[in-house]
């Protein structure tokens, strides 16, 4: 059973930069979909970005421009590189995967990390 475990949050001022980290094990890598989404307090979970197997992104309009998901398959490892931060960036990150190669629901959690903009 695949595991995901994130890493890299922490405090940063606005205007900085984080790169977020989430480490996959328990299964092959390659060729699942990676994901990252971002929970607020007191708001719904919502989307940020996606790689899928083939290299192809989605990233959503509020993130477009600053942050950049990547992989790097060797490593079983996705990343989310966040520049410019603002405060309403503030959430808890969660990397997520699909459940089989070529699905599109990415329902499978790690336990999240913080990230705090703020000065």
């Amino acid at each position: 059973q695949v595991q995901l475990v994130e890493s890299g949050g922490g405090l940063v001022q606005p205007g900085g930069s984080l790169r977020l980290s989430c480490a996959a094990s328990g299964r092959t890598f390659s060729t699942y979909a990676m994901g990252w989404f971002r929970q607020a307090p007191g708001k719904e979970r919502e989307f940020v970005a996606t790689i899928w197997s083939g290299g192809s992104t989605n990233v959503a309009a509020s993130v477009k421009g600053r942050f950049t998901i990547s992989r790097d398959n060797a490593k079983n490892t996705a990343y989310l590189q966040m520049n410019d931060l603002k405060p309403e960036d503030t959430a808890v990150y969660y990397c997520a995967t699909n459940r089989l190669p070529g699905t599109l629901k990415l329902d499978v959690w790690g336990q999240g990390t913080q990230v705090t903009v703020s000065s």
